[in-house]
């Protein structure tokens, strides 16, 4: 097995144990979410999505009109 491989199962393995005990520890509690905090939930999710991708087309942006170049060798 290469490299990539392992490296793609070992991730999934992560992701799949990740999501399993999520959904394990969420199950288990009689914890009942209102409207409001799912609303609340999808609204910071959905924010935090936006800031990411919008931090990431500034950093990309910059890169590609020069802002990131050094003016001068020290």
């Amino acid at each position: 097995m290469n490299k990539t491989a392992l490296l793609i199962v070992s991730l999934g393995a992560l992701l799949a144990a990740s999501i399993g005990l999520a959904a394990w520890s969420f199950i288990g509690q009689e914890l009942q979410i209102t409207w409001q905090g799912w609303l609340a939930m999808g609204l910071g999710a959905g924010l935090s999505i936006a800031l990411g991708a919008g931090l990431m087309a500034l950093v990309f942006f910059s890169a590609r009109h020069g802002h990131d170049d050094v003016d001068h060798e020290l």
